[in-house]
């Protein structure tokens, strides 16, 4: 089993106080799942999504060699593995499989495909409406 590389920093007691009393700020820059998700949780959800990059990777290989699939340069292939994981990852299986792939076992109709995004302290983030 590989070990998932963890994000440290190295701190230099000469120019930072040994002892601080103050909560440290969060980075904006850092992922929430890295904050917030439990990391095994955050493991075996990176492992469905590598999966599924396979996956699509595979089948569009396979529809190419059996001349099932037209492809005339790198961007057009890029282009089409984009649009392939993005109708599955709006479709309530594709929701599905990685709900299942970190022990959630739901219905298809239980699945929100348009979840809210309650923003605190004031309104959306850096990037307007998105998460992006």
């Amino acid at each position: 089993m590989a070990i998932e590389p963890r994000d440290f920093q190295i701190v230099s007691s000469t120019h930072t106080p040994v002892l601080q009393k103050a909560l440290a700020k969060p980075d904006a820059s850092a992922t929430p799942f890295k904050i917030v998700i439990d990391p095994k949780v955050r493991m075996d959800l990176r492992r469905a999504l590598i999966d599924l990059i396979d996956y699509h990777d595979e089948a569009l290989a396979e529809h190419f060699s059996e001349g099932k699939l037209a492809l005339d340069s790198y961007k057009e292939y890029i282009e089409l593995f984009a649009r392939s994981l993005k109708e599955t990852m709006e479709s309530r299986e594709g929701v599905a499989y990685l709900l299942r792939s970190v022990g959630f076992d739901l219905r298809p109709d239980e699945i929100n495909l348009n979840p809210e995004l309650r923003w605190k302290k004031g309104g959306p983030g850096a990037f307007g409406s998105t998460l992006l």
